[in-house]
């Protein structure tokens, strides 16, 4: 007989036990002679949970003690499971969720769809034009304060998706924050779309996946650097940014 039950982040890419959960525990003992599923904490959907979902699985003895863990090859470690801080809004949901399998990738181009971001500027005031680790040419942008500061401190400034879009150079494309716990790439054509579908819709959360919807997400994911999202801080005003580092240097 199998038992699922939900339990904490557990080690990942490693056959050695986790550490036993108390609720694993309770259930060995009134469970005797059972395998006890161990679901990912960020599973959401209804019913029994895919097989992705599922860490592992321990053994209870006759005695209800446990006995034996068994990994699950097949298991994808979701954001909270990886331990990546809790996203920022609602386009680092999309990208963590869809990065890991957790979400569907035409979540991320929706998200983007009626963002604001920060884009970096390069001289003469144009979008910094940049090369993503696997060599494609992008425009890094970043959906909150904390992706934009923890990139460094160099001019930017705050627009819409839709206007970034229109000032893409030839052959990039978007880098949605690349300071982040993962960055994606994000296809020109995919995030158009969206934004066609968005005018005059009301955006949708980022929702996760099912079985189903759970396959290769449309976005590419690069780099690892949780998921219920924190509340949104606005993107600073450049100006004001400008204004403070005029006052630092200054006093000093």
């Amino acid at each position: 007989m199998n038992d699922s039950t939900a339990a904490g982040p557990a080690a990942t890419g490693d056959d050695a036990a986790p550490p036993v959960p108390e609720e694993i525990r309770e259930a060995a003992r009134l469970a005797p002679d059972h395998w006890l599923g161990m679901v990912d904490p960020a599973w959401a959907g209804e019913g029994d949970p895919p097989e992705w979902a599922v860490v592992g699985r321990w053994r209870s003895g006759l005695d209800g003690d446990i006995e034996e863990w068994q990994p699950n090859e097949a298991y994808r470690p979701s954001p909270q499971a990886l331990g990546w801080p809790a996203p920022t809004d609602p386009v680092d949901e999309a990208v963590q969720l869809s990065a890991t399998g957790y979400g569907p990738g035409e979540a991320v181009p929706r998200a983007l769809a009626t963002a604001e971001v920060a884009v970096l500027l390069a001289p003469g005031g144009v979008p910094l034009s940049a090369v993503s680790p696997d060599g494609t040419a992008v425009v890094p942008v970043f959906s909150s304060p904390v992706h934009l500061h923890a990139a460094g401190r160099f001019g930017y400034e705050l627009a819409p998706v839709t206007e970034v879009m229109e000032r893409l150079p030839e052959g990039h494309l978007l880098y949605v924050n690349p300071s982040g716990p993962v960055g994606m790439t994000v296809e020109t054509d995919a995030l158009r779309r969206a934004v066609d579908e968005a005018a005059g819709a009301t955006p949708e959360e980022p929702r996760r996946s099912t079985e189903a919807e759970a396959d290769a997400p449309e976005p590419s994911a690069t780099g690892a650097n949780g998921p219920d999202s924190s509340p949104a801080a606005p993107l600073p005003d450049p100006a004001e940014e400008t204004g403070r580092e005029a006052s630092a240097r200054s006093e000093s």
